[in-house]
């Protein structure tokens, strides 16, 4: 099969999710081509059956906002036609998904027709997607497509419930490589960051205003009074300042560790005991799970796709949105003994292990053949 799979080429869950998919596809014999304006950030190596076509925006001083969306749809006229590509994957609905539909139609013109599959990953229908300016267009562009995929299934309940769709959608959540955590990391010395009788609390994000950093830091407060812990913040943003602030204030300057934006965030949660993520929303919790396939348990809210990742009582704990106390019972809970900490990690990792690239790739790959088949997914 060829296809053309349209992404942000940015660290964003989105386009990471994109370009594992298009890395895994080639890996099964699939022609992948990526269309983005930058060759995307976990797109290490090209390969036989991988190829990267950059989109050009040419400046023109007419336009305030150079049009993207143009240059995009024309870009993949191009490569449909020059690579006889089969079907379109567009992540994330604006404006990809607006852009594959212009260019559906520009082809057609010619006589050739292409399918559209759209995945929706959170943020482009939750909160850019439902603006008023953007919430016409996204709905066009998502009723005209020929197959639609939401990456939980609450994410699914939020677009019937924003939108008048009138297609199926169908939940195909994202994944991870299991293969990557099968055995123990090499380089994972946990006593360069704590002492053997600290136990190591983790959280990794963009530290936007959604992802509630300061009960982070008030979780922590609370954990640290009952045991010995250090906390290790992976990640920059507009919250961290006032986040620090109130740490050092509390006196927990020299048991937090702010390491800013990591590349080696596998390695800080192999030996991390628990890791935290307090979201306001989330519409699967990609973090979280890289962090249960490093064998480390969660404690997380119970909003938006997180339940449906980190299961209560299982892989961790979850909890409404702001219950500091509770999240911070649940954490020591977690911690105070070593057996249950270990019955935990073990668990949070068998629940990874649903969510493995190899069970999730096959559902994909049947979408794909079903569209091309030009039968309803599923």
């Amino acid at each position: 099969m060829k296809l053309a799979i349209v992404c942000y080429p940015t660290f964003g869950g989105s386009g990471v999710v994109a370009t594992m998919l298009g890395t895994a596809l080639a890996q099964r014999g699939h022609e992948v081509h990526f269309v983005t304006y930058k060759q995307p950030v976990r797109l290490e190596l090209l390969s036989r059956n991988i190829f990267f076509h950059e989109v050009n925006v040419e400046e023109y001083p007419l336009f305030h906002y150079q049009p993207y969306d143009l240059a995009l749809s024309s870009k993949l006229v191009n490569v449909v036609q020059e690579y006889g590509i089969e079907l379109l994957h567009v992540h994330y609905a604006i404006p990809h998904a607006y852009a594959g539909y212009m260019a559906q139609q520009m082809l057609k013109e010619q006589g050739i027709i292409i399918p559209m599959v759209t995945t929706l990953h959170g943020t482009d229908i939750t909160l850019v997607g439902n603006h008023p300016v953007y919430k016409p267009s996204v709905t066009f562009s998502i009723n005209n497509s020929d197959a639609v995929t939401s990456v939980s299934a609450s994410l699914k309940r939020d677009t019937l419930k924003l939108f008048d769709i009138k297609k199926e959608i169908d939940v195909v959540p994202n994944f991870i490589d299991m293969s990557l955590y099968k055995t123990e990391f090499k380089d994972c010395d946990r006593s360069v960051m704590a002492f053997p009788e600290e136990r190591i609390i983790t959280h990794v994000s963009n530290m936007r205003p959604v992802k509630r950093v300061m009960d982070i830091i008030k979780i922590f407060e609370k954990v640290q009074k009952e045991i010995p812990s250090i906390l290790i913040m992976v990640g920059d943003g507009p919250e961290r300042f006032a986040a620090e602030e109130y740490a050092n204030k509390a006196g927990l300057k020299m048991k937090i560790k702010w390491v800013g934006n990591s590349t080696e965030i596998d390695r800080i949660l192999c030996f991390s005991d628990l890791f935290l993520l307090p979201s306001k929303k989330e519409s699967f919790g990609l973090a979280a799970l890289e962090a249960m396939a490093n064998r480390t348990p969660v404690i997380s809210s119970n909003t938006g796709g997180l339940p449906e990742v980190n299961e209560d009582g299982v892989s961790g704990f979850t909890s409404n949105v702001g219950d500091v106390d509770e999240m911070a019972a649940n954490a020591i809970k977690i911690l105070k003994d070593d057996q249950v900490l270990s019955d935990f990690k073990n668990a949070a990792f068998a629940k990874a292990e649903q969510y493995d690239i190899l069970n999730i790739i096959p559902q994909y790959e049947k979408l794909y053949e079903n569209v091309l088949a030009g039968t309803k997914p599923n």
